[in-house]
């Protein structure tokens, strides 16, 4: 219960401070600021960072099953981990992810698809700051400016891959990899999604059949039930009321 009301508590502020971690390290990759501001940019990032590390010791105190918790969250480990190496500090939009999936849940269609187009979007965003930020002046790198990120992210994300672009750097292609093996997934939720739309279309359509079929049926019992009821109305009425043979014989002719 300790560890629920935490988790309620902070949601928000994380995926908030989530994304305010993102637009500083934008600042960072692409204004490059100097002095007083390099210094401000680099102090905010590494106080968000600090949070999120004490957000997750937080709630490995609080699980009650702690060996359990760690084990179901090695990605918020990850998370906390890697941005200790500059260029991977973009996984931490993978925190505003968990708790954007916190938040939404995957109950309803309608924010399964909410989900999936933020995490879209904001992977291509954070793709394309982190593989230009690691290819900037390796020798040999064809990424040199935004733009060109920017389209290989999407290109990458999507599993087109052109090849006019491609990372030369091992960061690079480290990000290369998490960023193909996250479009695959999105991708794969986006064709689970539609194939359980279609799935629940046909089964409503072969349900309104059926419905139709029953309907039918009952109003052909019930029409022949009344017809029924209705012939044999006719075959009593239709009846002579003759005297038994036994009467009959029992009468005598009068006067005699």
């Amino acid at each position: 219960m300790r560890l629920e009301k935490w988790e309620r508590l902070t949601n928000w502020p994380m995926m908030v401070l989530s994304v305010a971690f993102i637009g500083d390290y934008a600042v960072q990759v692409l204004a490059q600021p100097h002095g007083f501001w390099s210094t401000v940019v680099g102090w905010t990032m590494n106080i968000i960072w600090a949070i999120f590390i004490l957000d997750y010791c937080a709630e490995l105190l609080l699980a009650p099953h702690k060996r359990a918790w760690f084990k179901h969250h090695l990605l918020d480990l990850i998370i906390v981990l890697l941005p200790m190496i500059r260029p991977l500090r973009i996984v931490m939009i993978l925190g505003a992810l968990n708790k954007l999936n916190r938040q939404t849940g995957l109950a309803l269609r309608g924010r399964i698809a909410l989900y999936v187009c933020i995490s879209a979007t904001i992977l291509v965003l954070v793709g394309s700051l982190a593989v230009f930020d690691a290819e900037r002046g390796v020798a040999g790198a064809n990424i040199k400016s935004f733009g060109e990120a920017l389209w290989w992210a999407f290109v990458t994300i999507t599993t087109v891959g052109y090849g006019d672009y491609s990372p030369v750097s091992p960061t690079g292609r480290i990000i290369a990899f998490a960023l193909m093996i996250a479009g695959i997934a999105l991708i794969g939720v986006v064709t689970a999604m539609l194939a359980s739309w279609i799935v629940e279309r046909v089964g409503a359509q072969e349900n309104k059949d059926l419905q139709i079929t029953r309907e039918q049926v009952e109003r052909l019992s019930g029409q022949l039930a009344h017809i029924e009821i209705e012939l044999k109305k006719l075959e009593t009425s239709q009846k002579p009321h003759n005297i038994s043979a036994s009467g009959r014989s029992d009468l005598k002719p009068f006067g005699k």
